[in-house]
Formats: structure tokens, sequence, C-alpha cells
């Protein structure tokens, strides 16, 4: 059985990985960024929003069920969910403004540029 000597000038495949991983080589960038993928305000208002859909929720089915519906859950359970939907439907209007703001920024930057 033969074996296959290994040449000192000859890269094996671990040697070429290694290679591919140091900075400057051709695809790789030259420098890392350390900045956040995604801006501090969106996720205060992701973190609110969460926050929003877990107490509003369960907060109004707690508060009314025995003040304003007397002991009926079922009135309760149903307003606890129309709250939840009015959060998300906030979050949604929230997100689209938010996306709107970002679109009229860039167009007023390349109105400016021309």
């Amino acid at each position: 059985m033969a074996t296959r000597r290994i040449i000192s000038t000859e890269k094996t495949i671990l040697d070429k990985d290694d290679d591919d991983l140091k900075p400057g080589t051709p695809g790789q960038p030259q420098s890392s960024s350390t900045a956040p993928a995604v801006p501090l305000d969106v996720i205060i208002k992701l973190l609110a929003f969460t926050f929003a859909m877990v107490i509003i929720p369960i907060g109004s089915y707690f508060l009314t069920v025995n003040t304003l519906f007397k002991g009926n859950s079922t009135y309760a359970g149903a307003l606890a969910a129309i709250m939840a939907n009015v959060v998300l439907v906030g979050y949604v209007v929230v997100a689209m403004n938010e996306d709107q703001s970002d679109q009229l920024a860039a167009k007023k930057k390349a109105g400016k540029k021309d």
C-alpha cells in the first residue's frame, strides 16, 4: 500500500483555508467594521413594542375582567385580543413611516448632489 508524502512546499487543504482568512486577500475586506448592523433607535422601538405587546393585552384583560365586564372573561379576552392587534398595527404604521422617512432623506440627498 502506497502512502502519499507531503512535500514541504506543497500546501495542504488546511493551509489553503488559513490563507483565505487573512485580511487583504481577494474577496476579503481590509478591515472589519464594529458598527452595529441595526441602528439603536430601531432596536429601542422594537423593544418598546415587544414590551407593549406583552403588557397591554394582559393588563387590559385583568383590568377589565372584574371592573368593566363584571367577571365575564370572554369579553375581557376579546378586548385583550383587540388590544394586541392595536399594538401590532401601531408597530406596522411606525415601521412604514420610518421606511418612508429614510426614502425621503435619500431623495433629498440625491437632489442636492445634482
